[in-house]
């Protein structure tokens, strides 16, 4: 199960590191934008760390309140999450 979950947030950060990415690049060249909803809905699945660093590295949507206190609220559920996984042996 360590390794699927690992892979699996793996994956996911990536994910929405990439797709913060995609959304600051579409911003600027004023073309179709990733919903806001599904920029969220990466960090409630777990990818809020990747969610975290496309803000900080790409400049974006750090204004936002639903980002600029959400990500960080998601990040600290999911550690809080993972540390119960890792200290009780689900891991």
């Amino acid at each position: 199960m360590g390794k699927t979950l690992l892979y699996y947030f793996a994956a996911v950060n990536l994910a929405a590191l990439v797709f913060y990415g995609v959304d600051k690049a579409r911003a600027v060249k004023g073309q179709w934008r990733i919903p806001e909803s599904t920029l969220i809905f990466f960090s409630v699945l777990g990818g809020c760390y990747g969610s975290y660093l496309g803000m900080r590295l790409f400049h974006h949507k750090t204004r936002k309140p639903l980002f600029r206190y959400g990500v960080p609220f998601l990040m600290a559920v999911w550690t809080a999450v993972l540390a119960y996984m890792v200290y009780s042996g689900s891991w």
